[in-house]
């Protein structure tokens, strides 16, 4: 992971061949996330032995199944925030009041993106910052 991105042109300067792997087109280094990368791995060496030690498809499958679980769980908490707000008539209305100039489709969108704003404003104000320890999916 890194704040710059590097590509690596094709050496005849045409566009990269639709069969090229894509390992290797993008580099990136993070320090704050090699970081805590690092220490992960030194606090964690079964772990990191056990992941080392996973087929690459069975990793790359794991890599998708997180981002799927991610891409849920926002939906789920998207889902229940526009719910939370048509449940509530007070708030419903206030809503109304705020977004007269939205067009239609787009309210729901703005709705439940100004409740994700509540809400992690509210988390952030009422809880010092700590961190949590996550543990890694295992398949």
């Amino acid at each position: 992971m890194s704040t710059t991105k590097t590509r690596n042109p094709p050496a005849n300067g045409a566009a990269a061949d639709a069969a090229t792997p894509n390992e290797n087109r993008y580099q990136r280094t993070n320090a704050e996330a090699e970081a805590k990368i690092n220490d992960w791995i030194k606090n964690n060496p079964k772990n990191w032995d056990y992941i080392k030690a996973m087929p690459r498809d069975r990793l790359e499958r794991t890599v998708v199944l997180n981002e799927v679980r991610h891409v849920e769980r926002r939906q789920y908490v998207d889902t229940n925030a526009l719910q939370n707000v048509k449940n509530n008539p007070d708030l419903k209305a206030a809503y109304d009041v705020l977004l007269k100039d939205v067009p239609e489709d787009k309210r729901d969108e703005v709705i439940v993106s100004m409740e994700r704003e509540k809400w992690l404003n509210k988390k952030t104000q009422s809880q010092p910052q700590t961190q949590t320890r996550r543990e890694g999916v295992r398949v």
